[in-house]
């Protein structure tokens, strides 16, 4: 029998209903604010959002002859209007396909050609690339204009012309309800997000109304800070599932306000929060980096921020409580609690509560109601023994229901009784805290022994000459091994390091120092290198295979002046 664990949560109650449905379906007033834009202060209450959400169902049923079932997509920066085109495909019976908007003209073919969305919604600022995009799927210039609807910063903004714009589909006539997604019907597909492709191409991630609305539910009893009386500054991107579901879905359900941010800077980001005296953010760790290092914070009144939740990749108890002793210390009594979950489980399994985060920094909480959870012994399908650690496989309603376009892939993922195979390394202790290790195709092999990248990341944003790092593992001929090696940024930036030695030496002084922290065959064997930056994924997700190549192309004219 395997070794199940299961939350100590009260089962909730789900319903079979559309997402559109559920998140209008509260008891909250609709002239309360739902979405305000950041730079302008402009809002639009829950009434209005709905109001323009079924404006645009109609035009996209009756003036763009769309029929249930058929997909678009949205490519644009974080925007007030962003949430009412998901919204009003939604209540039109679409599905929709979330694209990054930094995505280059190649990249945006791939989702393009996988999800086959009709129309698409673009930010101007996007529309040069999916033009580009168009050309290389061979598709002419008049049909690529007139697949584009385009979309500006607030709804009543002017649309480019010679294109059709969102403004142009509002106001002509309104759905007087949407469309439904009833009982068996909640099980078809809503969202189409697109993993973060960290090591290889990203795969179409079929979510159904009934694994969001699960999601959004069971997640409820442990948001109780997300509330009417509470503000949310929503700065993470919208185009990602942990963006949609925390500054869109989650809030209108939860009857919270959200502050839209365009895009992040240290300065603008501490400013919203004094202006709009939020209570509560979503963040991922490169942002709590910023709450620990950057000047910006001291020069703003945080006092209002309650709490900080991080999910979407590794955030090291060490970050953890220097980010809390920092905003402590300016007046800010902040929660920092971690969540866990993945695109494909739409997106949480767990979360921690309360104040667990300041008891637990490195810990991501407990199961979700009704979440299961093996530990699973790595390349097997045996359970790992108990307080060991192991693969982490996840059961519950949220889980995707496949891979779009993907059997293979699908059935790689799930079993047949339904488990989830999540491909993070994890630990549950006798609490039910689960704590994340690092991804099982990250790990290093150092002589047969593993190497968690992500904890010497965490261990290495502790040094004070340190505000960004990456670990990825290099090949070592002479000693057939992989050895560590860290790209890590420095507090100054890499220019304010004036001499080849004096780069030399600080490497080295890293080198030697974290030494003293870790054991023997986590040594940084490698070397460090020091970068201006490290790439990441617009959720923050620490983009390795670009690492990878960039030390094999170092290593490649390493060698090439060797010879010489």
């Amino acid at each position: 029998m395997p070794r199940i664990y299961r939350s100590t949560d009260p089962a909730v109650a789900i319903p079979q209903c559309s997402l559109f449905s559920l998140v209008f379906n509260g008891h909250f007033e609709s002239q309360l604010p739902a979405l305000i834009d950041a730079p302008t202060g402009f809002a639009i209450s829950r009434g209005a959002l709905r109001a323009y959400a079924l404006q645009l169902a109609w035009s996209l049923k009756n003036a763009l002859c769309l029929p249930r079932g058929c997909t678009v997509a949205i490519i644009s920066p974080n925007s007030i209007v962003w949430p009412v085109v998901l919204l009003g495909s939604m209540a039109a019976g679409l599905k929709v396909t979330t694209i990054n908007s930094d995505c280059t003209p190649s990249e945006i073919f791939h989702q393009l050609k996988d999800s086959a969305p009709y129309f698409i919604f673009a930010h101007s600022s996007t529309i040069e690339r999916i033009e580009k995009t168009f050309r290389l799927m061979n598709v002419a210039d008049l049909e690529g204009k007139e697949r584009i609807i385009t979309l500006g910063d607030l709804p009543q903004d002017p649309g480019v012309p010679g294109y059709r714009s969102i403004r142009d589909l509002l106001g002509l006539e309104q759905l007087a309800c949407e469309e439904r997604f009833d009982q068996s019907d909640c099980h078809e597909t809503a969202l189409i997000c697109y993993s973060s492709g960290t090591t290889s191409k990203p795969k179409g991630v079929e979510l159904t109304h009934h694994n969001i609305s699960s999601c959004i539910v069971m997640v409820k009893p442990r948001w109780k800070h997300v509330c009417p009386n509470g503000t949310i500054i929503g700065v993470i991107p919208l185009f990602h599932l942990y963006g949609l579901f925390a500054l869109v879905l989650g809030p209108l359900y939860y009857g919270a306000p959200v502050v839209i941010v365009p895009h992040f800077d240290p300065e603008s980001f501490c400013a919203y929060i004094q202006r709009y005296r939020a209570t509560f953010v979503p963040v991922v760790p490169p942002i709590l980096v910023v709450f620990a290092n950057h000047p910006a914070p001291e020069k703003y009144d945080l006092t209002s921020l309650k709490m900080l939740t991080s999910a979407a990749a590794p955030l090291s108890g060490e970050l953890s409580m220097a980010v809390r002793a920092r905003l402590l210390k300016l007046g800010a009594d902040v929660t920092i609690n971690q969540a866990w979950g993945l695109t494909e489980t739409s997106p949480a399994n767990t979360s921690q509560s309360g104040t667990e985060g300041r008891l637990k920094p490195s810990s991501v909480g407990t199961l979700l109601s009704q979440v299961e959870a093996r530990i699973v012994l790595q390349g097997t399908e045996s359970d790992a023994p108990e307080g060991a650690s192991g693969e982490i496989w996840i059961r519950g309603p949220h889980v995707m229901k496949g891979y779009l376009n993907n059997p293979s892939a699908t059935r790689e993922s799930i079993t047949e009784d339904g488990w989830f195979k999540t491909g993070d390394i994890g630990i549950i202790d006798k609490d039910g805290s689960i704590s994340i290790l690092d991804r099982i195709k990250e790990l290093i092999k150092y002589k047969g022994f593993q190497v968690p990248p992500a904890e010497l990341e965490g261990i290495l944003l502790t040094h004070p000459l340190i505000v960004d790092a990456a670990v990825i593992g290099i090949w070592s001929d002479d000693d057939a091994t992989e050895y560590p090696r860290a790209y890590v940024v420095p507090r100054n930036g890499l220019k304010s390091l004036t001499f080849p030695s004096e780069t030399d030496r600080l490497a080295r002084e890293i080198e030697i120092w974290i030494r003293q922290k870790v054991a023997r065959h986590k040594y940084l064997r490698g070397g460090v290198v020091l970068v201006d930056s490290v790439p990441k994924s617009a959720s923050g997700k620490l983009l390795r295979r670009q690492l990878r190549d960039m030390a094999r192309q170092e290593m490649k004219e390493s060698n090439m002046r060797a010879r010489l």
